[in-house]
């Protein structure tokens, strides 16, 4: 492609800034800095030695050599499964009551199933890497031209072409584009979740490389920083034909970005691999774990220490027995013959038997420890994630947006929350603004009703207020869905050319040409029909530019010196394009609030428009310039009350030499490449943004998303409390807090505000540090103050602080006074807050209230909260993917928080808390049943039980009950769940995993243990047993008592279970048939195998009437306790489930139904 057929640029963003080169390279090839490219030379012999990383970028949490060790070493660091490891070994041992393949083999099938899992997720990473790192790329060869090459295979220096849609390989420094301007759009969705195009421009230097053939020759050096993770800043140089120029952000494209609008760019390559900005931001999320996962950790402890204590016991009662087993020649335990035994029997050495007999007593009693629990947990988890994000109820169908549980590790914590930490816009608003009214020249614009003053309405219980008489005039104007996408403005003085009628016509004009040329947004031609559509940083800045081409002033094209607009010409009438030279763009930022633009316009008139946030922009006015100051602040005033987004308007004019003195110290101070550049550069703009005039100001409205107030209604009759964290004004965030419902009728407000007259004058008064203080004294009075009024209040109170005082109340030594009052509050609405405000509050919340917290947000700025949270869930809307990325849950709207909570929540809470207390409730009836034994038998170390009855009772015959548990029980339906939000309080209160809880069901397992053990026992112990009068075995005793525990713990599954499914009807009672068919099987196999339960179902067990007899009685007598519990519970004291279960059971309303 040759120069000439180059795409003419139509439009940037980024003002034309000569390059000087007397500017500082004070970083340059200091620590931090010492980065060297060569440019279209990689191999040269120099940058051999530099060792730079390959592009191969590897995700994978093991390799090839690494999994078998790091997957162990992962398996190994929970304690449980050391101890099993411990007691594996000891299997190996003469101390081991049973053979080491009974005890290993189910070890290993447990610690295998966890490992293949993690092979499983890692391989689908691995998969994903391949395919990016196997991605083709052009690269200049030394052949002259551009030859495919993978991505895995750049080098440092690569010169690269990089074509429409395409992501980037690596980080570039861009060379030249399809335009004759060096620009080029980029899309960064990817690494800052931002959808809207950003603009990149090369130097002028390197803009001739327009074709393949243009690199023969070229060559360059690129001295730039080190490898680091900051998105947002780029310092180095280039050094080309014997020209040093300076490098910045403009010219930086980075990996996983994708190149729109733009035919082609080359660019260098100057980060590979590990070392581009994207990787080194991949950090790993913090780890979570849930509340109940943690309680549960001490519980696995608590029963080690009731191991340890019953091994303990028995190993002090065996050796006491056995001291006294041979005194004055007379044998006590004739049978173990202590005249002649082992050391393990030996009365004249008892301490060493007591302390063998303890590690064997260790061996036998580690049943009492569920060796499935965490693996069966965890596939519960997987199962329940997999339900969430199925959920038909959660799909956002307009953005094809299904719920997505990134993480199964919280799915019961999301029963548990206390306080939601929201952001606002984009998360209970749509972030789609609307041109809705507009104060120019002291007069207001616009009619219609706000959300926010309909509910204004209805909490004053009042009629709207209606600005026009006519009711069908009013209705008109009361349409909610614009025709055209951003803007709903609707007032005919101003509409369809009207405008030039109005006192203030000129006013007026440059309002509207200021919307039309001061922005960055990028104009989109429509080649079929015309049309322009823009692409904006911003969805305010869409609506202005939208806003302006509605009313007349249609921003159409722009190059890097000019814009141009189609605008109304008030003397002709008709559409005329007017050319505009764009001297210079100074763009926003948060710590600025206000952009500018530098124009020349068709008379030669220097010009300066500038629009921002109120609090920046009246400070800036010229005294001759208050004209409509007054009104405009009513304006503004009324506007924030009903809940609008508000932005003020100004202007001046400049001379030629104030110019030009501002143009080179400016230009300056963008070149310069120090730390503090763009501290300097924000200083020198200060100079020329002033003495401004006052043209009006605008007022956009963020429409809350469907069902946001009757979300939040219910999440606040669920108990939780709800915290809003958002930039906003004060008085806008109060009244969007009336139109979501955050703010109720009847709920008392405590305001606590920086913004006042009386902090003005203290900041005035005093010095920086005397103000700080005073402010922090008047803050800390009023938190007092409120605390005071919270100690007298019954009424249902509301937290709003804004951002300033908030930075003194996170003070080390008032923030527990401020938590204080807040947790007390219902509500809390912290305005103007920033990132770091929101990640400090929320991290405060949670580390002194010790309750969950849930943060939810969409954008980049949440991401900090989302992190800090105990569970963080992304909107995966239009705005990009950051919040989303660092989140554990993703859901397309905020409506949908409140079935992921009070339904999924509540019943994942109940499941796993069910699912665990069952878990310990069956091995402690079966561990003790195993000690009652051992206490009947002196503590020999004999098993009642067959050993691979041992190694299969948690594998095989009860686990898979509990998972049944975990994944599909309902104590209510779904819709009975919403209708009775007061029912999500029993997981804030951790009602069924409680410790009161957990040891009832510990306390009912050991009876039933006893039970078991006492009625065998005593059925079998003195009757003949077979028809030839043999009385019973240890093996027929082995095989009754645990056809008995069988039973017991899957009959009381079957009491536990509120909803079943024909999957619990098969695990459950398909649990026990398989017991006897084992016991069939097993016992059919040679005795060397099978040997205790060799024939003994067949020939003993099944033709005695006792066998069959002792089952239904152990059976009443082990359940009666928790039936009667339940059936007294049931009527007398019944829980929020149970009193919903018994409406639901006797009611023949539709309502229930």
């Amino acid at each position: 492609m040759t120069a000439a057929k180059r795409k003419k640029q139509s439009f940037s963003r980024i003002s034309n800034i000569s390059r000087q080169e007397s500017f500082e390279h004070s970083l340059i090839g200091g620590p931090g800095f010492s980065r060297l490219v060569f440019c279209n030379d990689p191999g040269r012999p120099e940058a051999v030695p530099l060792n730079y990383a390959s592009n191969y970028v590897r995700t994978t949490k093991y390799t090839a050599v690494t999994f078998l060790p790091r997957a162990l070493f992962e398996q190994f660091r929970r304690v449980a499964n050391m101890f099993f490891l411990f007691t594996a070994i000891l299997s190996f041992t003469p101390l081991s009551p049973t053979s080491p393949l009974s005890t290993v083999v189910p070890f290993a099938f447990v610690v295998g199933i966890t490992m293949v899992k993690e092979l499983v997720e890692d391989l689908r990473r691995k998969k994903q890497d391949i395919e990016v790192n196997n991605r083709l790329v052009k690269v200049y060869s030394s052949h002259g031209s551009f030859q495919y090459v993978k991505w895995m295979d750049l080098r440092v220096g690569d010169v690269v072409k990089v074509e429409k849609d395409e992501f980037f390989p690596a980080d570039l420094v861009l060379l030249s584009s399809s335009y004759e301007d060096p620009i080029c759009y980029v899309e960064t969705t990817n690494l800052d979740g931002e959808t809207n195009l950003k603009l990149k421009q090369a130097l002028q230097a390197t803009s001739y490389l327009n074709e393949d053939s243009a690199f023969k020759d070229f060559r360059g050096i690129i001295r730039c920083e080190d490898p680091n993770a900051n998105l947002y800043s780029f310092v180095g140089n280039l050094d080309v034909a014997g020209q040093r120029y300076p490098l910045t952000l403009n010219q930086l494209l980075l990996r996983d970005s994708k190149l729109k609008n733009t035919d082609y760019i080359y660019g260098v390559v100057i980060f590979t691999g590990h070392d581009t900005k994207v990787v080194q931001n991949s950090v790993t999320p913090p780890s979570k774990r849930s509340k109940i996962e943690k309680q549960t950790d001490k519980l696995v402890y608590l029963l080690f220490a009731v191991l340890v204590l019953m091994s303990f016991t028995g190993s002090l009662v065996f050796g006491i027995a056995t001291r006294e087993d041979l005194q004055h020649g007379r044998m006590k335990r004739w049978y173990l013959r202590p005249d002649e035994t082992t050391i393990y029997y030996n009365p004249k050495r008892a301490p060493i038997a007591a302390t063998l007999q303890f590690f064997t007593a260790l061996l036998l009693y580690s049943y009492l420890i569920p060796i499935s629990l965490y693996v069966s947990v965890e596939i519960v988890k997987v199962l329940q994630s997999f339900l969430i994000n199925k959920d038909l109820h959660m799909y956002y169908e307009e953005g094809d947006k299904p719920a997505h549980a990134r993480t199964s590790n919280l799915n019961e914590e999301l029963g548990q929350v206390d306080t939601i930490l929201s952001d606002k816009t984009g998360t209970l608003t749509c972030n789609s603004m609307d041109f809705v009214k507009c104060s120019i020249a002291g007069t207001s614009y616009g009619y219609g009703v706000t959300e926010v003053e309909r509910a204004l309405a209805r909490k004053k219980t009042s009629s709207l207020a209606q600005e026009k008489s006519d009711e069908d005039f009013h209705e008109f104007y009361m349409e909610t869905n614009p025709l055209v996408k951003g803007f709903n403005f609707k007032d005919e003085r101003i509409t369809n050319g009207r405008w030039v009628n109005e006192p203030y016509s000129d006013v007026i004009l440059k309002f509207f040409r200021l919307l039309a040329i001061c922005h960055t947004a990028i104009p989109d031609v429509n080649e079929e029909n015309g049309t322009v559509t823009y692409e904006a940083e911003s969805p305010d800045e869409a609506a202005f530019v939208v806003a302006a081409r509605e009313v007349g002033f249609e921003f159409c094209e722009r190059s890097q010196a000019s814009i141009s607009i189609n605008e109304l010409d008030p003397l002709t009438g008709k559409k005329v394009k007017r050319i505009f030279e764009l001297l210079k763009v100074i763009e926003f930022s948060s710590s600025r609030k206000r952009m500018s633009v530098i124009i020349r316009d068709e008379e030669g008139n220097l010009l300066l428009l500038c629009k921002g946030a109120d609090s920046i922009m009246f400070q800036r006015l010229a005294s001759n310039g208050r004209e409509f100051e007054e009104h405009t602040r009513l304006h503004i005033n009324e506007y924030a009350n009903a809940g609008l987004r508000t932005m003020v308007l100004a202007y001046r004019q400049l001379e030629e030499v104030e110019y030009q003195r501002f143009n080179e110290e400016f230009t300056k101070a963008k070149n310069m490449i120090i730390a503090d550049q763009e501290k300097i550069a924000e200083a020198v703009a200060e100079t020329i943004e002033k003495d401004l005039i006052l043209l009006g100001a605008t007022a956009v409205e963020d429409k809350l998303q469907i069902g946001v107030p009757e979300c939040i209604d219910k999440l606040a009759r669920a108990g939780i409390k709800i915290w809003v964290l958002t930039g906003d004004k004060m008085e806008t965030a109060i009244n969007i807090g009336f139109a979501c419902s955050l703010l109720r009728q009847g709920m008392k407000h405590i305001i606590i505000n920086s913004e006042t007259a009386e902090f003005d004058a203290l900041e005035k008064s005093l010095n920086e540090s005397a103000a700080s203080e005073a402010l922090k004294a008047n803050i800390f009075h009023q938190i007092e103050k409120a605390n005071d009024l919270l100690a007298s209040s019954n009424e249902s109170l509301s937290l709003i602080i804004d951002g300033k005082a908030l930075t003194y109340a996170l003070d080390i030594d008032v923030k527990d006074f401020f938590l204080e009052l807040a947790i007390s509050c219902s509500t809390v609405i912290c305005c103007r807050s920033t990132p770091k405000q929101k990640a400090l509050v929320t991290r405060l919340v949670k580390l002194k209230t010790r309750k969950t917290t849930l943060a939810i947000g969409d954008g980049a700025n949440d991401v900090g909260m989302l992190q800090e949270a105990d569970i963080g869930v992304g909107i995966s809307g239009f705005e990009g993917m950051q919040a989303v990325m660092s989140s554990d849950i993703a859901i397309g709207q905020f409506r949908y928080m409140e079935r992921l909570l009070l339904v999924h929540g509540h019943w994942c809470y109940r499941r796993i808390s069910l699912m665990i207390c069952y878990f310990f409730y069956k091995n402690i009836a079966f561990g003790f049943t195993l000690f009652f034994y051992q206490a009947y038998a002196s503590f020999s170390g004999q098993t009642v039980y067959n050993e691979w009855c041992l190694s299969l009772y948690n594998v095989l015959f009860t686990s898979l009950p509990a998972i049944a548990l975990g994944v599909f029980d309902q104590d209510i339906p779904a819709r009975l769940c919403l209708k009775f939000p007061v029912l999500y309080q029993q997981g804030v209160q951790n009602v069924l995993f409680s410790w009161f809880r957990i040891i009832g069901w510990a306390s009912n397992a050991i009876f039933s243990s006893i039970c078991i053990f006492l009625i065998c026992i005593l059925g079998l112990e003195d009757q003949a047993f077979r028809r030839g009068g043999e009385v019973v075995g240890l093996e027929i005793l082995g095989a009754t008592m645990y056809t008995c525990v069988v039973w017991v713990v899957n009959c009381q599954m079957a009491l536990s279970i509120n909803y079943f499914t024909y999957i619990q009807h098969l695990f459950i009672w398909g649990g026990i048939a398989l017991w006897y068919i084992f016991l069939l099987a097993f016992g059919a196999m040679d005795p060397s195998i099978s040997t205790t339960a060799f024939m003994v179902f067949i020939e003993a067990c099944a033709p005695s009437p006792s066998f069959w007899l002792i089952l239904p009685l152990v059976l009443f007598v082990a359940l009666l306790p928790y039936f009667t519990y339940t059936a007294i519970q049931m009527h007398f004291f019944p829980m929020s489930h149970q009193m919903i279960q018994l409406m639901y059971a006797q009611s023949d309303d539709t309502e229930f139904v």
